[in-house]
């Protein structure tokens, strides 16, 4: 067992960074992290090779995919399958998202 200290939990990004990624715990068949993004800010991610799980934990935003769309804030969960195109934007409110990868984030690159 292990307690995961910061997951989900909003953090500023660096000066100049449009949006904050931090991996918290890897294994080979998940990963997890936290992906903040500023009210007002851009979700520049592309496509990943892993299927994909977020968890809101604070902020509204809409999330925008290939598949369609949707208002989110705290305690959506949102299911992307890996490949597909998607992104978060009209982030209102500071954007803290725990998210999960299977297998863990980039081993299938």
């Amino acid at each position: 067992m292990e307690i995961i200290k910061g997951a989900g939990e909003w953090a500023q990004p660096a000066a100049g960074g449009a949006n904050d990624w931090t991996e918290q715990l890897r294994v080979p068949e998940l990963s997890v992290g936290t992906y903040c993004i500023p009210a007002g800010g851009v979700d520049n991610q592309s496509p990943h090779t892993e299927d994909e799980i977020y968890v809101v934990t604070a902020g509204r935003a809409r999330i925008v995919a290939s598949s369609g769309e949707a208002e989110v804030g705290p305690g959506a969960v949102i299911f992307v399958p890996a490949g597909e195109e998607h992104r978060f934007v009209d982030i209102s409110e500071n954007l803290a998202l725990l998210v999960v990868f299977g297998p863990a984030y980039g081993s299938r690159a």
